[in-house]
This record gives C-alpha cells, structure tokens and sequence, in this order.
C-alpha cells in the first residue's frame, strides 16, 4: 500500500533555489508556469525528509475588507506543536486527484470552511522559510480572497475557533501567529514584527 503523493517541483527550479526568507512577490507567475510545467508527484513521507525538492503548498488568506479570518487550533488537535497557535491561513498540499493547485485550494476550502459560497482566489505572492526542517521541504503559493460580508465558520470546531478580526486583534495575538501567517500578516498589514517581504 503506498502513502500520500504530493505535489512537488525540484528545488532548482524555485526562484533563488530558495535562499529568501519571507514572501516574493517578483516572478509569480513564471513560477506558476513553472510548476505547472515541472511539478510531479511523489510520496509524501519522502519528500518530508528530502530538501532537494519543494512541496508546494496553496495558502489562502481570506479577508472581510480589512479583517482577517483568524483561526485557533484548540487543544484536540493531534500535534501539540500546533494546541493554541493562530493562523490567518488555509491551505494544504496538493493530490494527484486535485486537478492542480487551484483545485487542492478548492479542496482545502470546501473541507476546511463552511460557506454558501467560492470567491475568486487571486494570487499574490510565494512564501518561503527554510530555518525549520519542515519549512526547508515546503514552499507556499499566497492566494488572497474576500469574503464580502458573507458568512464564514470553520468546520472542525472541535480542533478550531475562526471569526474575522480586526488587524489591531490579530497583532495583539502575533506572537502566537504560525511563521507564514505572520509573515504575510506582516507584509499585509505592516505592522512589522519580522521583517521578511522581498521584491526581487
């Protein structure tokens, strides 16, 4: 029985080979192209330990005009790294089954939110952060979209709260922000707690 395969791309073909930290804006959509035309699929427990490729990672921030959806793993989740940790993004890899990374976008919100509606996703940036082991093996393709004043809940209430908040609440919880969600809170917002945005 084989595990999980997951989209990746070899990690020469990332911009820089990813030597940035942070989000990076230039270039977006020739990486797109390039993902499309050089992505593959491969086993997910190996490419967790092999940094010679990227697992590319559709990472969704949805806004109400200037709130973010900010969501709280809660304690029932299984990885303890995560209990209490806030996130202003959805997203997850991407399956052979997915029809590419927009569809593993669409996959993630439909499993992720319950909502009556699928607003446009725009894409607006990668993120990268190799100072972790598991960041070293992943790479994020930053969608944005609005919610426009229509109703959004998590689905897994029992491992996750989520409302809209203001940019003012979520700074006050940035210290406990996951790394890209601050990252792109930051580049967003600017409201700098690390710097890490790059335009080249």
């Amino acid at each position: 029985m084989t595990g999980e395969r997951v989209l990746v791309v070899p990690r020469a073909c990332v911009p820089d080979e990813g030597s940035w930290l942070g989000l990076r804006t230039a270039g977006l959509d020739a990486f797109l192209a390039v993902a499309q035309s050089e992505g593959r699929f491969r086993e997910r427990s190996r490419m967790e330990h092999d940094r010679s490729f990227k697992q590319l990672i559709p990472y969704l921030v949805l806004r109400d005009g200037p709130r973010y959806f900010l969501m709280q793993r809660t304690r029932a989740g299984a990885d303890a790294r995560l209990h209490d940790r806030y996130s202003i993004g959805v997203g997850g890899h991407v399956n052979p089954g997915d029809a590419g990374l927009l569809g593993g976008l669409r996959r993630e919100w439909a499993e992720e939110l319950d909502t009556a509606f699928e607003p446009p996703f725009e894409p607006y940036a990668l993120i990268n952060d190799d100072s972790t082991d598991v960041g070293s093996v992943h790479l994020g393709i930053v969608f944005l979209a609005d919610a426009q004043g229509r109703s959004v809940v998590v689905r897994e209430q029992d491992k996750l709260r989520g409302a809209f908040a203001s940019a003012e609440e979520v700074a006050v919880v940035a210290d406990r922000l996951e790394s890209w969600s601050l990252l792109i809170f930051e580049a967003l917002s600017g409201m700098a707690v690390r710097s890490g945005i790059s335009e080249s």
